[in-house]
């Protein structure tokens, strides 16, 4: 079974939850469920995505949760705006508006929806489970219809915001790219490429939380390193600008070893346990021999 790794990093670029999910599915169902996920050491109010890490639905739940979803956008243009009544008009946006709030079914299904949102925090309610099985009864579910109409509210607010703020976009897209850099990172350290070979659910985890763990190390080194030069530098009476080093990235692989150093001395001779050991007995060929 194919299976696509899918990982939350914080803004300390270290990754804090890690999921596989199957090829195809669409990303914004797990953008909840790694947020909550029992035992993480940090709490997050804003999160950061791609494209498919958004929907309607996902803005509203996220709302509703406390968290501000903030995705970088392709094409948003596509997407529809949405006024408060037939009678709001823009001064000089009204023609990005294409459709008016359904106020009603919001107010009718609120406390569904809180009780909803408050379920999944419980962990009563499995977020990923919960929107697949909304998406699949999309038509027929009135919840997930008024969860729908929620999220256009959110997410016509955050395009908005968007639009207006050149800020924002490039804050947005700085962070974007630090999670695509550590996923290139992590791969970096995946030896014989990223492809998962085993078939086996557990083993595929483990070799994910292996591949994060080393890279984690890594993250931990190379500050280590990058904290020591710089101290030699205010040593040696360098100037360092206190705002540039955080823009510095612990994402360096070129100060690394990553096959280590394996150095053969053909002139040793081989300690007399192991002489003893290994080179006793003369070979035997297991191969059956071939009957003509």
């Amino acid at each position: 079974m194919g299976a696509v790794a899918y990982r939350h990093v914080a803004d300390n670029y270290i990754a804090v939850f890690r999921h596989l999910i199957p090829p195809g599915v669409w990303e914004a169902i797990y953008v909840i469920e790694g947020l909550l996920k029992a035992g993480l050491s940090v709490e997050s109010h804003t999160v950061h995505a791609d494209t498919q890490g958004q929907s309607a639905a996902v803005f509203a739940f996220t709302h509703l949760l406390g968290i501000k979803l903030m995705p970088r956008i392709r094409n948003w243009q596509d997407l529809k705006l949405y006024r408060a009544d037939a009678n709001t008009k823009y001064k000089h946006i009204d023609r990005l508006f294409s459709d008016t709030v359904d106020w009603q079914l919001i107010a009718f299904h609120w406390q569904d929806l809180m009780q909803v949102a408050l379920s999944i925090q419980a962990g009563t309610i499995s977020s990923p489970l919960l929107l697949r099985r909304f998406g699949s009864e999309s038509r027929r579910n009135r919840l997930f219809l008024a969860a729908q109409e929620l999220g256009k509210v959110v997410r016509t607010a955050f395009l908005l915001e968007w639009i207006g703020s050149r800020e924002l976009r490039q804050e947005i897209t700085a962070t974007t790219n630090k999670i695509e850099s550590y996923n290139g990172f992590a791969k970096w350290f995946s030896f014989g490429g990223d492809v998962l070979a085993e078939n086996d659910p557990n083993e595929q985890q483990k070799r994910l939380r292996y591949n994060n763990l080393i890279a984690s190390a890594v993250i931990l080194q190379n500050t280590a390193d990058m904290m020591q030069a710089l101290r030699a530098m205010v040593k040696e009476g360098i100037k360092v600008d206190v705002a540039a080093i955080g823009l510095l990235s612990p994402y360096l692989t070129s100060n690394i070893k990553r096959f280590g150093d394996y150095r053969l001395n053909l002139e040793r001779v081989p300690e007399a346990w192991i002489r003893d050991s290994l080179f006793a007995a003369p070979a035997h060929s297991f191969r059956k021999p071939r009957h003509a």
